[in-house]
């Protein structure tokens, strides 16, 4: 009974380890090829937080509840696999921005303004918005920031998932089980 209780916590871990470093691994691939900014393959990661999210949800249910899980308990574990992907990443992106690419903010500022040129704001415009968001600009608070972010973000994935990960049994099993546990 200890170890099916302590399972969902282990594939948790499990899979939100391996879609920290599938996330860490796509950050670099995007650095090497500079790539950083590029506003359309952002969104690849989201796709990736999906992706691991219904799979280790689905091996979750299929190895440990009997092939049954409930849309709770779907949104339970996604939202660990997302949580624990999001630490790791968080902290390599702080290794990313201190070590690895210190320009990072100074680039981030450029792209900014261009992105606001190319709407037509005003040089005044412009200058008000590179200033508020240079003082948002510190490392810590891009981490918190992209904390926040992902556990948005990550609710909003895993609602989606566990509503194709679900799947109920015989509600007698199922409060048997939970007794049991």
């Amino acid at each position: 009974m200890e170890e099916k209780s302590n399972s969902i916590w282990k594939a948790g871990l499990t899979y939100g380890a391996i879609l920290g470093l599938l996330l860490i691994i796509y950050t670099v691939i995007l650095y090497v090829f500079d790539q950083s900014f590029n506003k359309f393959l952002g969104y690849v990661s989201f796709l990736l937080m999906a992706t691991m999210a219904f799979y280790g949800a689905k091996s979750y249910r299929d190895n440990s509840l009997n092939g049954f899980i409930s849309y709770g308990r779907s949104l339970g574990i996604s939202m660990i696999i997302i949580a624990v992907a999001g630490i790791i990443s968080s902290i390599y992106f702080m290794i990313h921005i201190n070590v690895i690419d210190p320009d990072y903010i100074v680039k981030l500022l450029a792209n900014s303004e261009e992105q606001l040129l190319n709407k037509g704001f005003s040089d005044e415009q412009i200058e008000m918005s590179l200033a508020m968001q240079q003082k948002m600009m510190k490392p810590a608070l891009i981490v918190i920031i992209g904390l926040l972010g992902s556990a948005f973000w990550g609710f909003i994935i895993s609602l989606i998932t566990s509503i194709f990960v679900k799947k109920q049994g015989d509600p007698y099993q199922e409060a048997m089980q939970d007794i049991e546990e």
